[in-house]
Formats: C-alpha cells, sequence, structure tokens
C-alpha cells in the first residue's frame, strides 16, 4: 500500500508495482489548484488530479490500456473553459456523478478500462483544505506568522511551516481503504511535497488510528531535495522530524534514503533510530541527476526490504 499524492506518488506506484499486483493506492483530496481547484470549485467532487496520475501510474501494458492512459493524462490546448482541463479528470468527474457522487465506484470503472495493477482509493470521502501556520522569515516582516488556507497557497508562501492540519478536522473515510489498511503487508509513505501531500494522511483521525492499529510495516522513503515553498533549507533530518511530530502512534519500521543525496549520514542515522526504526541507503535517484526517483533503483531497495524477489 502506497500513501501520497501528485507526483511523489506516482514514482512510488511505479516503483511498486515491479514487486506486486496487489497493491493499493490512497491518495490524497486537498488539491485546489489548476484543472482540479476548478473543478472541485464547479461540482461536488473530489478533486481528481491526484486521483488520475495514481490512476496512470498503474496502468496495464496490455491492448488498449497504455492508449486509454495517454488519453487520460492528455491536457486540452487553446484558451477556452477546457484549456488545461486533463481528459481524465473531466471523465473521473463524470463517472462520479453518473455514480451518484460515488468516487470509489467511479475509480473502479476506469481501473478496470486501464487494466490497472493495482487499486486506486482516495484518503477521504469529502474534498478536504490544508490550513497551515506559517512563520516568516524576513526579519522586517511585522507579522511572524500567518494562517495560510488551501494546497496552493501554503506552497506559493515564503516563510516555513510550522503546524499543519486538515478541514474538516474528521472527515469520513472510504471503508475500502479502513481495510485495505487493516489487510496490508507494507504501507509506504513519500516521496512527495511533505507538508502538502505526505503528512495530510496522518492528520485524518480515522486513518491515522487505523495506520496505528495495522501490523503492517511502514517504509518512509524521503525526497531528494528540499522543496520550494514548503521545505525550504530541510535536511533529511528535519523532514523526519516533522513526520516523527504527526505519527500520533504510528510506528515507522524504515526509513530509504537516497545515498548521494545525505550529507550528514551519522545525523540521520541517529534521527531515524530516535524513531525506532531501520535506515537504508541505496542509489534511487535517477542517473541523469534530475531530482527523481528512478522506478527500478527504488524498487531494488523496496525489495530489499520487504524481501520480495
Amino acid at each position: 500500500m502506497a500513501l501520497g499524492g501528485g507526483h511523489g506518488l506516482a514514482a512510488s506506484l511505479a516503483a511498486w508495482r515491479r514487486l506486486t499486483e496487489d497493491l493499493t493506492a490512497v491518495v490524497t483530496v486537498a488539491d485546489d489548484g489548476g484543472s482540479s481547484g476548478r473543478i472541485r470549485r464547479e461540482m461536488p467532487v473530489l478533486p481528481p488530479g491526484d486521483l488520475r496520475m495514481a490512476l496512470a501510474a498503474l496502468a496495464g501494458e496490455e491492448g488498449s490500456a497504455p492508449q486509454v492512459a495517454q488519453l487520460l493524462q492528455h491536457r486540452f490546448g487553446g484558451s477556452g473553459v477546457l484549456a488545461g482541463h486533463p481528459v481524465g479528470n473531466l471523465m473521473l468527474t463524470g463517472l462520479t456523478e453518473m455514480h451518484g457522487g460515488d468516487s470509489v465506484r467511479a475509480l473502479g470503472v476506469l481501473e478496470q478500462l486501464l487494466g490497472a495493477r493495482g487499486r486506486v482509493l482516495p484518503m477521504a470521502e469529502v474534498p478536504l483544505d490544508l490550513v497551515a501556520t506559517v512563520a516568516s522569515t524576513d526579519p522586517d516582516d511585522p507579522q511572524e506568522t500567518r494562517r495560510i488556507r488551501g494546497q496552493v497557497a501554503i506552497a506559493s508562501t515564503p516563510g516555513r511551516v510550522r503546524d499543519i492540519r486538515v478541514s474538516p478536522a474528521d472527515p469520513p473515510v472510504p471503508e475500502p481503504v479502513l481495510t485495505a489498511i487493516a489487510r496490508a503487508d507494507v504501507v509506504c509513505l513519500g516521496p512527495g511535497s511533505w507538508y502538502t501531500s505526505v503528512l495530510p494522511h496522518l492528520l485524518v483521525p480515522r486513518l491515522r488510528a487505523a495506520l496505528a492499529a495495522s501490523p503492517a510495516r511502514v517504509v518512509v522513503v524521503l525526497n531528494l531535495e528540499p522543496q520550494p515553498g514548503e521545505t525550504d533549507g530541510f535536511s533529511p533530518q528535519e523532514h523526519l522530524a516533522v513526520l516523527q511530530a504527526h505519527l500520533g502512534g504510528v510506528s515507522l519500521h524504515t526509513v530509504i534514503a537516497d545515498a548521494a543525496a545525505v550529507v550528514d549520514r551519522r545525523g540521520l542515522l541517529s534521527a531515524v533510530q530516535g524513531c525506532g526504526a531501520e535506515l537504508v541507503l541505496a542509489p534511487v535517484a535517477a542517473s541523469d541527476g534530475t531530482p527523481q526517483h528512478d522506478p527500478a533503483r527504488l524498487a531494488a531497495a523496496l525489495a530489499s526490504v520487504v524481501g520480495a524477489r
């Protein structure tokens, strides 16, 4: 099972699908920018963008599945009302409306069309808003902290995030998500936008309680570099410290980090051991130097942790 959103979750799924077809993606539903933001403001549905990306990452390779995946990711051009919308966002919105607002059923239809190697589920049954306290890093700023609402606003506001919460505070969680967590052998958090894609799963009380009660091995994949607007200047240890502060009873077992991206190995090892976990340093970044996880390399690191062949 992989938890997250956006490009980080897609990278995780691209690795996990090399190891198993018994795979469930639980996707954040707090996106309020771009096409997803426009759709959630106009329709009573979950923001579809991160769900669409997870579906495309799990698309099969036989028959028309690759073409359907390509269609889902295609964005309309031009300057009209459809400009910028990915086709998949509109398909998922339409299917949700056809099924009386049931996004899980709508996702199931697209999974069949894609021959998906796994399942995609939303982390909550209603759209979420993220609310953060951001501390200014400008010494001349008279306002030391600001309360920022919305994923896009949080990611683009200069400063350091001090705390973050979801609204509503205790949203309903789809029953299939809770069942999947209870049955999971491994739960993977990260990589991804730390405050807006990874941590939200730990901010929902029912999700956090299910993760705390699960016998699954919890694996964390650290980002390759800090993310501008969210974790500027963060070391791997600081990423881990923020995660640990939000665990709320969820145990960590393994932390995977790219060997070349870690400057202070002793410091990271100490932080990982302080969480009661083991550290795995491996070459998981793309070989061309871009700050992206390589699916094959990350799969090899994950396999070494879970004992897959």
